[in-house]
């Protein structure tokens, strides 16, 4: 493993820091072509496929694949505090580490991609939502939340991991905060792209924004190539 520099690497998969917790960025697949990076997100629970994944195989960049705290080979925190937000700055070190890329979230990934497709920019060139697990989330306005401490098992996915970001607070007003955010800076007239076909609330509000395609995702790839 190497730690990140301002290019992605040459090594297979690289160390990124995030205040304590290592983050382990994967490439699944050297570049084909000349396309920039696809940076893939996992869902809940998940961790970077070791191949190249059929529905993204026609890419002719360099494919890298995030393990989000918690999951995969990044670092397994004491204790829980998962939030949606931490995740993003996860993302945010990736991105920052490929420069411009197109990103793919399964689940919960398509949520931080909706983030960090705000948040972002000016590196994220287009994001695409789909299905997978911990599309969801929790409620969409503030409730009480019991407190619960889970047994140590010592490996990821962590099952804190497993429970905060299932029920995360998903307000659809804040997922379009995002989508302003990004459709208002972009240079892509549509920089999202809603590819799932399950749309819990927050996702609904999210395709029916201005900017926003609804399509497959190979058509979104197509859109972001």
């Amino acid at each position: 493993m190497t730690t990140a520099g301002n290019t992605a690497a040459t090594e297979p998969t690289v160390t990124l820091r995030h205040n304590r917790v290592e983050l382990a960025l994967h490439r699944i697949r050297e570049a084909t072509g000349d396309a920039h990076p696809l940076l893939l997100l996992h869902g809940l629970g998940e961790r970077t496929p070791d191949h190249t994944p059929d529905v993204v195989a026609s890419w002719d960049g360099e494919i890298w694949g995030l393990d989000f705290t918690g999951h995969g080979a990044s670092t397994l925190p004491v204790g829980g505090g998962y939030t949606a937000e931490i995740l993003m700055g996860d993302a945010d070190l990736a991105v920052d580490h490929l420069g411009t890329c197109t990103v793919v979230g399964r689940g919960l990934g398509g949520y931080v991609a909706l983030l960090i497709a705000g948040a972002r920019p000016d590196v994220v060139h287009g994001a695409v939502i789909a299905d997978g697990p911990g599309l969801t989330g929790g409620a969409v306005s503030p409730t009480s939340q019991a407190v619960v401490r889970l047994a140590d098992v010592g490996r990821t996915p962590d099952p804190y991991a497993l429970l905060e970001l299932g029920r995360d607070l998903r307000p659809p007003d804040y997922a379009l905060d995002f989508v302003q955010m990004a459709t208002s800076t972009s240079h892509l007239d549509e920089p999202l792209c809603v590819a799932a076909a399950f749309r819990p609330t927050w996702l609904e509000a999210v395709a029916g924004a201005p900017g926003v395609a609804q399509m497959g995702l190979p058509d979104a790839l197509d859109l972001y190539r």
